[in-house]
């Protein structure tokens, strides 16, 4: 090939070359680079008409008093939600998408929003959440939108943050929590010790400090759990199988039988969706490996949240035990 001919011939060439360095002003905002039909509108739509009273009154930032102004509520509750729609679980991907993602920045609309303050927003407000499933479900019973004619349950094994090397047996456990005691009673010590005023030493004592407390925490939640597994074991005839062993990291965790054969650790996520709107109205969360005992308690919870026991109640027959269906039945002729 000559090498000649073709460098002069790349030179010649007239070609649209990018050009990153130009500085320019695009008369755009937000609003107009979302189409009028987009999803995301709709979410917010809705989320903006909820009664949000018990959030806002929490915020300490109130008029005529000094501090810095709190992230709206309605923002986190609308990003969620929307990450929900789109299969996205985590407040780490959730909080890059509302950097380049056009709709979340577009929810955001110039509000920055981090992971930390997502995952808590997400734990905090348990039981608010709880409750607005419960009014938007009898909101649509009563537009006749959900029925609960025919209710469908099903469970779902999700993957838990703890490794399988993090499971320990209880002397492992106990070991654990000696090693965990004398490194918070040590790091308690050098702080007493040193009076350092230097802010960057103190934030990362006190770092050091908080890793070891929730460390120590971890492994006690773990012992407690683990008295909680043998008596489900004895309760099941198998004490003499394998030794009951907790994790360090996810005490609540079990390892589970997966969808793919194997065992990981796992939670058991409990699904109910009516029949006819094929919309959730209940979830629970179990860390029970089998499906056996689920269906009571979320009928339970389904006629008791919304004042109407359903219809027709459908499983499949990892659930169908004749004590369920004994308990279910009995509910249901009351």
């Amino acid at each position: 090939m000559n090498t000649s001919s073709s460098s002069s011939a790349t030179d010649r060439a007239r070609v649209k070359r990018p050009e990153r360095r130009q500085i320019e002003w695009r008369a755009t905002s937000l609003d107009q680079l979302v189409p009028s039909d987009h999803r995301v509108r709709v979410v917010w739509a809705y989320v903006d008409s909820l009664d949000f009273s018990p959030l806002y009154r929490k915020i300490r930032a109130v008029e005529g008093q000094a501090g810095r102004d709190a992230v709206d509520p309605k923002i986190l509750m609308a990003l969620w939600m929307f990450v929900t729609i789109e299969a996205v679980s985590s407040a780490r991907q959730l909080a890059r998408l509302s950097e380049r993602d056009l709709a979340y920045m577009w929810l955001c609309g110039g509000v920055g929003v981090n992971h930390h303050l997502l995952s808590d927003f997400r734990t905090a407000h348990g039981e608010f959440l709880d409750q607005l499933l419960t009014d938007t479900i009898a909101t649509l019973i009563h537009q006749g939108l959900v029925t609960l004619d025919l209710v469908a349950q099903d469970g779902m094994r999700v993957r838990a943050n703890a490794g399988s090397s993090s499971f320990r047996r209880e002397k492992t456990l106990q070991a654990c929590r000696e090693e965990a005691r004398t490194q918070v009673r040590k790091l308690r010590e050098e702080s007493e010790d040193e009076a350092d005023t230097d802010t960057s030493n103190a934030r990362r004592d006190a770092a050091r400090k908080r890793a070891a407390r929730e460390r120590q925490q971890r492994v006690e939640q773990a012992l407690e759990e683990l008295v909680k597994l043998k008596e489900q074991k004895e309760k099941r005839k198998k004490g003499s199988g394998k030794t009951a062993r907790c994790s360090t990291t996810d005490p609540q965790a079990r390892n589970m039988k997966m969808p793919g054969g194997g065992y990981r650790p796992a939670y058991n996520v409990q699904f109910a969706s009516d029949g006819k709107a094929r919309v959730i109205i209940s979830v629970d969360v179990t860390n029970s490996g089998s499906d056996r005992g689920q269906m009571p308690s979320m009928h339970e919870d389904v006629s008791g949240r919304y004042g109407k026991t359903p219809r027709n109640y459908a499983v499949d027959c990892g659930f169908a035990t004749k004590d369920d269906i004994t308990q279910v039945e009995k509910r249901a002729a009351g």
